[in-house]
């Protein structure tokens, strides 16, 4: 059984499926789309539907079209066909699809084993959840946890393979005829999911993965049960759907429970913690995080460049987008052959989508408009992490510069630091106005270069000439939403204002660095971190920051569960430590300082302090892990402090509200502790911060990992996990990741960037909510070679497609700017505060929308759903009546109306607006 991760939407309820519902009451007999419910009797909603999931165990063509069936007799076209042919034959019967498009419920099976017996026998299975502090009462939804899983009740599957299949035999002629003992069967386990649950409703979930292949067998069985049973009398059933059952209970007037919290984390048994996933397939989920970003910035500058012949050369990378969404792909919870084909469609998407965006930048900067691609050939460098950039590589003259352009996605003018690899000494960087700017040479490391060897011919197949000498570090200033050049050449000599960066040896016992008010003190020692000392805002923190593995348990006796691709379980609760003695070397130059830390033969790290910057860029080098004691291990880096943080830390909820997490605590039920380090982490896909009454330290992550705080004063994030064997949940095959090359295979090394700022009480936010957003949307960089007053004769060196001077504030994101197919843009801009979060910040927040788009002209404007497939004004909600509780929801910030004339956009803390513009 494919296990659905993060919260599996299974039946999650669309808007207008839901409207066209509510057409019937339940005080007596009535009927809605064939749909009839009996008042004063149990109703059992079967709902028929196929969980069929986008790659696991096959890949997602595989699934579709039947192949490779020796792994998983699986085809989602034969249920596709069958399932229309069946519902063309009766009008009564109803089929689901999992739908996301304006919520009026979620349905779902997996939470937490304790949490679940305790909801059953306080009949708190279903609840209005209230997920949002911020929203409150606004934004609850009524939620249904299915008893068991996504299945019907033991012995009511009728998949026409299944060997356990148990058909309703109602000819007579026959030998085994049972319609007697399948009513029933049938009444008995209706009482017994009626005795968890309110209300005179219950919901049958009556499918699995990639059922009615053979729908007719489903079909049929369910007819003669619907006909048989409602003719005993004892219980009614009917076809149902997720939305005629929410409304049926609805319109019960019952008084529902209010959760409050998440359900993570998730076990299914006192060992098995689905904490593993968090982290499973670090570089999957780093490429996945990355392509998000660049879909972002290249859907804007497919925008900008407005329609042309180009079309819509985005659309190449929209559905390996949309696949890598999974829950068995950005999880890291799939086969390795499928994770495999996930990454080659994002490739091939990618490699498309580079090339439009590549001729798009040659037609926006031209300054008379036109597209010339033949003059101008852009190119980007997607392994620029590992310093494979063959543009930059090339020789710099005095004459042909090498022209960066560099594009901002966000809403607000940003300046950042760029990094290029480059073999030659003596370069000039010089801004589009011709003005000096000041640089950095930094020598290339070792580690990447050996990283630069190996994975360029694993990745490309092509082995690389010499590694480049330096990485070229400048800082860039861009416009909003806009591009700025920049020209590198070889200077004369005496013009140039590069600086080679210098070795620092320790002359005393500790080491400091930093080349602005942000220092860090090492150890000279021990090379460990000891202290982070701002002496502007008057920051000074003893802490400590190392790596450390945890064991992976394999099972015993007792209990034959180990960690694996979902599950993380630890062989016992203290990890051990790579290395307390590290080699330290530390470059100094104007512009950053790096220290490089080498922690054993399998882990580097450079943490880099930027001028200007209140924060360290930590990037970290792990692996091959190794395995040659035949132990798997899980690989974390962990921050140590004197701070007082009472057992509470806290963690993002997708990238949005920041959740408390309390240790070994549950909010809604007394927690049993089982495993008290994996039943302790949760998903990161921001950052993560602990505070105590003076400062607070935060992390921010550059992919989705698992992380906690096992001790007080403490914060660790899981970063790569390399696992012997496998964990019993489906996937049958060990998280052994290897990168294979001239028929020798290794482990995977990876390589990431976490960010760590420390600030005072309550001052925190900020930098979390602006940097992280420069994290997810980093510049987009093209290079191309030319000469300087050609180049500056032809093209727009500079530009924003804002008005002059006008930029997002601090608090506004814009998450989508897009050409649609049918000649709209759809927007959507979001508030990145929650509700007290900041007294500055979290405040309605507004957007002149006629600056935003300062060049053009907006004709039209409609709002819509998060989704964009239905109108704001359109949209309905149910009204819950809730249980009453001590809590008290707060009042939400929202926006109003947008006239049509000013069009100003207000946004309330957390709000997200989306529209659909006609320019």
């Amino acid at each position: 059984m494919a296990p659905a991760l993060l919260v599996l939407l299974l039946l999650a309820v669309i808007a207008r499926e839901a409207s066209a519902a509510r057409a019937f009451a339940v005080a007596s007999n009535a009927t809605a789309h064939g749909a009839t419910v009996v008042g004063n009797k149990l109703n059992v909603h079967l709902v028929p539907h196929s969980h069929d999931d986008v790659g696991w165990l096959k890949n997602v063509d595989q699934y579709y079209v039947g192949s490779n069936n020796s792994i998983q007799g699986a085809c989602v076209m034969n249920t596709l066909d069958s399932v229309v042919d069946a519902l063309a034959r009766d009008p009564a019967r109803k089929f689901v699809v999992v739908e996301q498009l304006g919520f009026d419920s979620l349905h779902f099976a997996r939470i937490d084993y304790q949490d679940k017996e305790k909801r059953k026998a306080a009949k708190g299975l279903e609840v209005i959840w209230r997920g949002s502090r911020t929203f409150g009462s606004s934004s609850q939804i009524f939620t249904n946890v299915f008893p068991v899983n996504y299945s019907p009740p033991d012995g009511f599957g009728f998949e026409v393979l299944d060997e356990n299949i148990l058909p309703v035999q109602d000819d007579m002629l026959m030998f085994d005829y049972n319609v007697e003992e399948r009513v029933n069967d049938f009444v008995a386990a209706a009482i017994a999911q009626a005795n968890v649950t309110r209300t005179n409703h219950i919901m049958w979930t009556m499918g699995d993965d990639f059922s009615y292949q053979y729908a007719e067998s489903w079909f049929r069985n369910m007819d003669k049960l619907i006909y048989h049973v409602n003719k005993d009398g004892r219980v009614h059933a009917l076809y149902s759907t997720p939305s005629i059952y929410t409304d049926a209970k609805h319109l019960s007037n019952e008084s529902w429970p209010v959760k409050y919290d998440d359900y993570f984390p998730y076990a299914d048994s006192k060992n098995s913690y689905w904490t593993g996933y968090y982290t499973s397939r670090p570089t999957f989920k780093r490429y996945v995080r990355e392509q998000s970003g660049y879909y972002l910035a290249a859907r804007q500058i497919e925008f900008l460049v407005g329609r042309s012949s180009l079309g819509l050369f985005t659309a190449s990378l929209e559905d390996p987008m949309g696949i890598a969404q999974h829950h068995d792909a950005v999880s890291g919870t799939a086969k390795q052959h499928t994770t495999d084909d996930y990454s080659k469609r994002l490739a091939l998407g990618a490699s498309k989508v580079e090339k439009g965006v590549n001729i798009a930048l040659t037609c926006l900067l031209s300054s008379n408009g036109t597209c010339v691609p033949s003059v101008l050939k852009f190119s980007q460098c997607p392994l620029l992490n590992i310093s494979y950039c063959p543009s930059t590589e090339e020789t710099v003259s005095v004459t042909q510069n090498l022209v960066v352009v560099v594009y901002n996605p966000l809403g607000r003018e940003r300046s950042d630091f760029i990094r290029v690899p480059v073999n030659d000494e003596n370069l000039v960087v010089k801004s589009s106005d011709g003005t000096i700017v000041q640089s950095q040479l930094v020598e290339v490391d070792n580690v990447t270069r050996n990283l630069r060897e190996v994975y360029v011919k694993a990745y490309l197949g092509i082995t690389t000439d010499k590694p480049p000498m330096y990485w070229l570090l400048f800082q860039a200033s861009v416009l909003p939403m806009g591009w700025n050049s920049y020209y590198i050449s070889r200077s004369t000599g005496y013009s140039s204002t590069g600086y080679v960066s210098t070795m620092v040896s320790p002359r005393n016992d500790t080491v400091e660095v930093g080349p602005g008010s942000l220092k860090l003190s090492f150890s000279s020692a021990s090379g460990q971190l000891k202290r982070i000392f701002n002496s502007v805002s008057g920051v000074d923190l003893p802490i400590q920051q190392s790596f450390f593995w945890y064991s992976s348990n394999e099972g015993d006796i007792v209990d034959s569960q180990g960690s694996g691709a979902y599950i993380f379980r630890p062989n016992g609760t203290t990890p051990t430590i790579v290395s307390s003695s590290v080699l330290l070397s530390v470059m100094n130059g104007p512009l950053v300082h790096e220290v490089h830390q080498q922690f054993g033969p399998w882990i580097y790290q450079i943490t880099r302090l930027y001028k200007n910057k209140e924060h360290a860029e930590v990037e970290y080098t792990i692996g091959p892990i190794p395995i040659d004691d035949d132990v798997g291990k899980e690989i974390i880096t962990r921050m140590t402090t004197d701070m007082v943080t009472n057992s509470t830390f806290y963690t993002d909820s997708n990238g949005r509200d920041f959740l408390k997490r309390v240790r070994n605590y549950r909010e809604d039920w007394d927690l049993e502790v089982t495993e008290p380090v994996a039943g302790n982490y949760y998903p990161v896909n921001l950052g993560a911060y602990v505070a105590d009454g003076k400062y607070e330290l935060s992390v921010l992550v550059d992919r989705a990992v698992g992380a906690s705080s096992i001790q007080d004063g403490q914060l660790e994030i899981m970063l790569h996990r390399r696992i012997l064997r496998d964990d019993g949940k489906g996937v049958n095959e060990p998280l052994g990741e290897v990168v294979c090359l001239d028929g020798s295979c290794k482990g995977l090394t990876v390589r990431g960037t976490y960010y760590v700022k420390v600030d005072k009480l309550g001052h925190g936010a900020h930098w979390r909510r602006t940097y992280g957003q420069q994290v997810y949307s980093p510049y987009l960089l093209a290079f191309t070679h030319e000469d300087e007053t050609s180049w500056k004769s032809y093209n727009v060196a500079k530009e924003s497609t804002m008005d002059e001077n006008y930029s997002l504030p601090d608090n506004v994101a814009i998450i989508t700017l897009q050409n649609l197919d049918d000649g709209t843009t759809l927007l959507r801009l979001a508030h990145l505060f929650q509700a007290i979060e900041d007294p500055q910040y979290s405040v309605i927040a507004k957007v002149e929308l006629r600056k935003v788009f300062g060049k053009r002209t907006i004709k039209e404007l409609a709002e819509t759903n998060l989704s964009a497939n239905q109108k704001k004004s359109e949209m309905k909600k149910l009204n819950w009546r809730v249980i009453e509780n001590s809590k008290s929801d707060p009042i939400p910030l929202k926006g109003g109306p947008v006239d049509s004339q000013a069009l100003v956009v207000e946004l309330g803390p957390m709000e997200i607006r989306t529209f659909l513009l006609k320019f």
